[in-house]
């Protein structure tokens, strides 16, 4: 049938969280084939994982835990395949959280606390600049454009001890409310944005384009 997507698979990972109908209908209109699913064969054949993530972040750790979603994950960052995190997706990729006096195990992907920002106008949503990494991918195109952010909590001070890595070192891209914070980071198969490309307009369809022709 004409009009439908040809492009690349992509798995929307269905836990429980809020919000995901925005990130599956920005993916079909950046031209991805998009599942929204939480069946473990889909998500590990697809060319893409997408994971969504809007509330705290022990409750979507908690409900990742809940459908075995982090093996998942795990194995595809392990295997090379690409994996894109939103929002507080993005968060939990980190070694923790901590979010009203509670303290939470993240992924551990990568270092860092995410914690509450130091601004004085909370949560901060709205459009907000970005400074993109050199030689980035995702903002290829979109290094003067600006994202959609709804959060009070953020990554402030990153440590990547290269003397360990394997790879080449993760590319961060920073934003500031109230003090310098990760707003995304790209790392081989491993992406995320602590923004809502799906809700940050051309900007964001653009962004969401690259991904997909990075896959």
């Amino acid at each position: 049938m004409s009009g439908l997507p040809t492009g690349p698979s992509v798995a929307v990972l269905d836990y429980g969280s809020g919000n995901v109908r925005s990130a599956v209908r920005a993916l079909e209109r950046a031209g991805a084939r998009v599942s929204l699913t939480a069946d473990p064969d889909t998500v590990m054949n697809a060319d893409g994982l997408v994971v969504p993530g809007v509330g705290a972040f022990g409750a979507v750790m908690h409900s990742l835990k809940n459908v075995g979603a982090l093996r998942w994950i795990g194995r595809r960052i392990a295997g090379g395949r690409p994996v894109l995190g939103i929002c507080v997706g993005h968060q939990v990729l980190f070694e923790r959280g901590v979010e009203h006096g509670v303290e939470t195990e993240g992924m551990g992907e990568w270092p860092g606390v995410v914690e509450a920002l130091p601004a004085p106008v909370l949560p901060h949503m709205g459009w907000n600049s970005v400074r993109p990494a050199e030689d980035s991918v995702l903002f290829r195109g979109l290094e003067d454009e600006r994202f959609y952010f709804v959060h009070s909590y953020a990554v402030q001070n990153w440590t990547f001890d290269q003397t360990i890595a394997s790879m080449a070192p993760p590319k961060v891209t920073w934003s500031h409310h109230g003090a310098d914070f990760v707003a995304a980071v790209e790392n081989g198969p491993l992406s995320a944005t602590q923004f809502h490309p799906e809700k940050s307009g051309d900007a964001g369809m653009r962004l969401l384009q690259n991904w997909l022709g990075s896959l």
